[in-house]
């Protein structure tokens, strides 16, 4: 089959993706093989790119964890073949071809395109699990969410207020937060101002009931500083680095603060499929109405869609931190073959 590569295994370089030949996955039980429409970005793609990111045990080294397509051999799972599907696998989405366990499949919806559809796994079900599983978010809250103009920050925005918060982000231009603005969000440029005083003046001083943060060291210490009493924090990932140097911890004890860590690829089989099947009973209509209006309310927001040929500009505008939503692959091209 036809899958996107990378040069000696590992590379530094987007440059090094690129279009060759790998064997055909061989079924476990279990598990479905689907063939791949499309499929999402996302910034632990180019980690595992760089050799840096520790794959789960036995799992392909072909990247992405994220698809929509239609069912190529059922396996021994529930599903038929030409089913329309969507998911999360622990890689090799990145192909023509790619095995997922039946579980970690949901069946997609015909109001979606397969590229809507790929744009939904990781960001919807990541922002879904840090704020309803992990975060415990509830109505009439505040929570605030950085790098919110990403794909999981647009997801968390919306979901947010589909469960009655008040939600602030922080993003790294104007023009983004006007765009989560756009959506219902108040939102702060960190690159311009102190976003912690922000908040508290926003907050009236109270401070903010949930806080999710993908960005880790360099906002630690303002983030248990706008935490309000019995507050939550959730560290989602660690872009600004996982050390810090000196940190006044007081205020998590006077405060009760909590803080957890979570991720979504090392989870088990299970703990997905469960998460998958809550979500699609929960939120996924809601998407659906969005797209159906044409924007409104929840929906999905994808910066761009390009071409299985052009995977190094695609991973290249992902690194640059360009896009505002997500960037799919059309793997059209895959079928082509």
């Amino acid at each position: 089959m036809k899958a996107v590569l990378v040069r000696n295994g590992a590379s530094e370089k987007a440059e090094d993706l690129y279009l060759g030949d790998a064997p055909t996955p061989k079924l476990n039980d279990g598990q479905a093989l689907v063939r791949v429409h499309a499929f999402g970005l996302n910034r632990m793609d180019c980690t595992q790119r760089r050799g840096q990111y520790p794959l789960p045990p036995g799992t392909t080294e072909i990247l992405g964890v994220e698809f929509s397509g239609t069912i190529e051999d059922a396996g021994t799972t529930q599903w038929k073949t030409g089913d329309e599907v969507f998911g999360l696998t622990y890689g090799g989405a990145y192909a023509e071809l790619v095995a997922v366990a039946g579980p970690m499949l949901t069946r997609k919806p015909s109001e979606l395109s397969h590229v809507q559809a790929a744009a939904i796994p990781e960001q919807w079900l990541t922002a879904f699990q840090a704020l309803h599983l992990v975060g415990d978010l509830k109505s009439g809250q505040k929570l605030l969410f950085h790098a919110g103009a990403s794909g999981v920050g647009l997801a968390a925005i919306q979901l947010g207020q589909a469960a009655g918060a008040k939600v602030f982000i922080t993003a790294g231009s104007d023009e983004k937060v006007k765009f989560c603005e756009s959506l219902g969000a108040t939102g702060f440029n960190y690159r311009s101002g102190d976003w912690a005083e922000a908040v508290k003046k926003a907050t009236d001083g109270a401070g903010v009931d949930l806080i999710v943060d993908p960005v880790g060291a360099d906002y630690f210490q303002k983030d248990i500083d706008v935490l309000a009493r019995d507050g939550t924090l959730v560290m989602l990932g660690l872009l600004s680095g996982g050390k810090v140097s000196e940190a006044m911890i007081a205020p998590i004890l006077f405060k009760r603060l909590t803080i957890r860590g979570t991720t979504l690829r090392s989870r088990t089989v299970d703990y997905q499929a469960d998460l998958l099947k809550r979500f699609s009973e929960e939120a996924l209509g809601l998407v659906i109405d969005g797209v159906k209006s044409k924007g409104a309310g929840h929906t999905l927001q994808i910066h761009k869609v390009y071409q299985v040929s052009q995977i190094v500009e695609a991973t290249q505008e992902m690194e640059q931190a360009k896009n505002t939503g997500k960037i799919v692959i059309d793997a059209s091209e895959f079928l082509k073959q």
